[in-house]
């Protein structure tokens, strides 16, 4: 089953997010199960939004490839993660940017 994955995680820079990108090279080398990523940022850190095919396919990410690489970036902390079932999803005009 589908799901959505929220993650938000104080103190986390832009830069920060851009050395991750590149160590975890999730672009270049999409993740199994992976199906949309969106990044924003807030007053306080970085936002994310995830669709994945199930939250099996994120955890294995997590553990396998995003957390080393955030460690490796010098991230500190944990992120506080929400995933729930998919319900509907409509993406009319998506672009990538």
């Amino acid at each position: 089953m589908a799901v959505v994955m929220n993650m938000e995680w104080d103190g986390v820079t832009r830069e920060q997010y851009e050395a991750v990108r590149k160590i975890v090279n999730f672009e270049g080398n999409a993740p199994a199960g992976g199906l949309f990523h969106v990044a924003s940022f807030s007053d306080t850190g970085i936002r994310v939004t995830d669709l994945w095919q199930s939250a099996e396919d994120f955890q294995t990410f997590v553990e396998k490839r995003l957390m080393p690489g955030t460690k490796e970036a010098g991230i500190q902390g944990e992120p506080r993660v929400q995933i729930y079932p998919v319900h509907n999803l409509f993406t009319p005009g998506f672009r990538p940017l």
